[in-house]
């Protein structure tokens, strides 16, 4: 069974301010005594699409959490439908699925979870540069190294915090999004964390697939940067740029069957059964 996914009935909520995308800000905090030509600046802000993100904050900027999420969705003009979702019982869950897109996959899917589960919310797992928008403060939890000291201190914390709650958790265990290998769209191997707080703090494990994937343009670079030897993600530059090109299309996902939390004995190790999470979610897009 198929369901289309509501963006609808989003409760306003204002805030103080709203965080802009400034790109001469950024290099200038950065980079204070770099001199970065003007042509540089100018293709930067046209690759992250300031002008076009900025004129969205504009209007939507009062809006936080989940509303937020639903006037995204509502932006691109997306059309997502979901299998398995309605098959679920109440429960506390860990959303595992994979990372095709880097945005558009991880809010399509933490919506669809939400207008299940209303009564108790969701919270992603994300990196702290999406944090630094104010608006996905509210069901965002920053894990990756970004931040300063006190915050990678803080992590276990907030971590312990999040899956202790009654809120759902929709994570992304690869960190990246896929890349092209040899030809072939995969998705990275899985981190074990997810394994871990799930056992520990008594959440069933739902593994999720979401169709879709990015340019070819995106899978070349990543491939180039990697035969270089270059270290510098630089086609995360790019994310934003893909994200715009998926406008008005059609995205699917697929939610599995959960998998009790006492499931994940010491048969195998914590890496082991990441990565057969991993191969349950994969299986799902035969679906």
């Amino acid at each position: 069974m198929k369901e289309e996914i509501n963006t609808t009935d989003s409760q306003d909520k204002n805030t103080n301010s709203t965080t802009y995308v400034d790109v001469r800000e950024v290099l200038r905090s950065k980079a204070p005594k770099a001199k970065v030509p003007g042509f540089v600046v100018r293709y930067l802000e046209h690759i992250v699409h300031q002008k076009e993100i900025n004129e969205f904050l504009a209007h939507k900027g009062h809006l936080y959490g989940i509303d937020f999420v639903k006037a995204v969705i509502e932006y691109f003009d997306l059309q997502i439908t979901t299998d398995g979702l309605e098959d679920l019982p109440d429960g506390r869950y860990t959303f595992a699925g994979n990372h095709p897109l880097g945005a558009i996959d991880g809010l399509s899917t933490g919506l669809a979870v939400y207008n299940k589960f209303p009564q108790r919310g969701i919270k992603f797992l994300s990196n702290d540069i999406l944090t630094g928008l104010i608006n996905l403060r509210p069901v965002f939890v920053p894990v990756n190294k970004v931040g300063n000291k006190s915050q990678k201190r803080s992590l276990p914390e907030r971590l312990n915090e999040a899956y202790a709650s009654e809120e759902q958790m929709v994570i992304f265990p690869a960190g990246l999004c896929a890349r092209r290998i040899k030809g072939e769209i995969c998705e990275l191997p899985w981190a074990k964390s997810f394994i871990q707080k799930s056992v520990e703090f008594k959440r069933d494990v739902v593994p999720v697939w979401f169709e879709g994937k990015n340019s070819n343009f995106f899978y070349n670079l990543a491939n180039i940067r990697t035969t270089l030897g270059i270290k510098t993600n630089i086609e995360m530059l790019y994310l934003a740029d893909e994200l715009f090109k998926q406008k008005s299309k059609v995205f699917h996902i697929v939610y599995g069957k959960p998998i009790p939390w006492q499931y994940f004995d010491t048969s195998k190790t914590q890496q082991e059964w990441a990565a057969w999470v991993r191969e349950q979610a994969v299986a799902l897009s035969q679906k």
